[in-house]
């Protein structure tokens, strides 16, 4: 096994290799961490690895969400419908997968808070799907925002979009994020959601602002054949790309590049390919404490080390690699 390995043209090349990349955590996490700091750090590791160091989500999620030609230069913003759940002293806010929202209730929503947004954006809504709205950002270009991947089950507080370059951003998004609170909690979506005993949608989440011009994605995504995945974030990429994309992953082809929601069901697949030489090694990428690790892994490198030689030899499994 080699570590920190490099994917340059040449390896990819002449070695026929699957990519690997695992989701990562925040390096601060605690409110100890929290606190060494004035504002938490933009991007989730694997956020920051595909895109670059500015995390231009919006326009590459709606890249990969519409067939319509999105401007390399301007600036978007992502609005999504939420929940924020209210503890004894502060607001969390909730996953999009805990909410349940549906189409009709997306579209009903968004009909009741438009005039608001597109006035204070200064601009028409370019796509709504059924979790994403996008729209030019406008006067809220310069904010600094965090993604619900990054924010939810977390004290909002500490994850509330904040003023960069130009003051009184945030406290402008703010009034307008108050505004539709009121308007939707008074609507009939949250009324028939509450006799549903589903949780209300109470609150409108913005991030991922930035232009496609500032995505940076790695080598590894740049010069695979094919990803696989099922976040969105990769439909954009592979479109940013022309390169072809697959929700699920069913052989691991040479040159692929994959980012599954369980990477713990294809590594017997992995396994297999590299024990029949159908691939030659395996970059796995993960974010150990926030920082970007790659480890190759080929044949040889399948089997636990010992010492007792006389003993049989046993595979390592995928729990002693993601724990090495």
């Amino acid at each position: 096994m080699t570590v920190n390995s490099a994917t340059s043209p040449a390896a990819q090349t002449k070695l026929r290799r699957f990519t690997l990349m695992l989701s990562g955590e925040d390096a601060f996490d605690s409110e100890e961490e929290c606190a060494m700091v004035d504002r938490p750090v933009k991007g989730l590791p694997h956020e920051c690895y595909l895109l670059g160091k500015l995390v231009p989500l919006a326009p590459v999620l709606l890249l990969g969400q519409t067939s319509q030609a999105v401007n390399p230069s301007e600036v978007i913003a992502c609005l999504q419908p939420v929940h924020l759940h209210a503890t004894r002293d502060h607001l969390i806010l909730m996953g999009q997968n805990q909410i349940d929202l549906t189409q009709t209730e997306s579209t009903e929503l968004l009909k009741t808070a438009l005039p608001y947004i597109e006035e204070d954006f200064q601009n028409p809504i370019q796509f709504q799907g059924q979790h994403y709205w996008f729209i030019p950002a406008g006067p809220f270009a310069s904010l600094a925002s965090y993604s619900i991947d990054q924010a939810h089950g977390r004290n909002i507080d500490w994850w509330m979009p904040r003023d960069t370059n130009e003051e009184g951003i945030a406290k402008r998004w703010r009034k307008l994020q108050n505004e539709i609170q009121m308007l939707w909690h008074i609507g009939s979506v949250n009324e028939a959601r509450e006799q549903r005993g589903m949780p209300s949608i109470n609150s409108l989440w913005i991030s991922g602002v930035g232009k496609l011009s500032d995505v940076k994605a790695p080598l590894a995504v740049q010069q695979s054949n094919h990803l696989y995945g099922a976040h969105p974030l990769l439909a954009g990429l592979a479109k940013l790309y022309n390169i072809s994309h697959s929700e699920e992953l069913n052989t691991p082809g040479p040159g692929s590049f994959a980012w599954l929601d369980h990477p713990e069901s294809i590594w017997p697949i992995l396994s297999t390919a590299l024990n029949n030489q159908a691939l030659d090694e395996v970059l796995i990428i993960d974010f150990p404490k926030g920082k970007t690790r790659e480890r190759l892994y080929q044949a040889k490198d399948l089997s636990k080390r010992s010492w007792a030689f006389w003993k049989k030899v046993e595979p390592l499994t995928w729990q002693e690699i993601i724990s090495s």
